[in-house]
């Protein structure tokens, strides 16, 4: 993760389709965003999606917004109705890129599975995590955001 603190985020541009809509980056200016990296064979990434889905209740409301970006570490994650279904499963509802070129993954300088990168409300990335103790790492930096 080579990605700098206060970089401005890159484009999410490049995504072969969008489940739950494309985000409208427009609206998302003024507000905290996180933007997840998450695999269909990955493990820890269902492992921590529950706690995902906390925030997006808990801190949604309260102005986070979040971007998922679906992409896939092996062949077998290219299928699309897979993805969709891991997407059900998991109750995934915001914006879902599904990045089967890496070409989203190669804008966030991202090698690993679960990311996460968590932008201010000026755009600036404030902070970033990876793997199972990811989710933990974050979650402080969530609550000064949006106190």
């Amino acid at each position: 993760m080579s990605l700098r603190l206060k970089t401005q985020m890159p484009s999410l541009e490049g995504a072969t389709d969008w489940i739950n809509n494309k985000p409208d980056l427009t609206s998302l200016a003024g507000k905290p965003v996180l933007v997840y990296f998450w695999a269909v064979s990955c493990h820890i990434c269902h492992e921590n999606m529950p706690k995902l889905n906390i925030w997006r209740e808990t801190y949604g409301p309260k102005g986070l917004e979040m971007i998922s970006i679906h992409c896939p570490r092996m062949k077998t994650d290219t299928d699309l109705s897979q993805v969709k279904k891991a997407i059900i499963e998991n109750s995934i509802t915001e914006p879902c890129a599904i990045d089967n070129l890496h070409k989203i993954k190669k804008e966030f300088e991202n090698e690993l599975w679960p990311a996460y990168f968590l932008y201010d409300q000026d755009g600036n990335l404030k902070c970033r995590a990876a793997g199972r103790a990811g989710v933990s790492i974050l979650e402080p930096t969530i609550e000064k955001l949006l106190a």
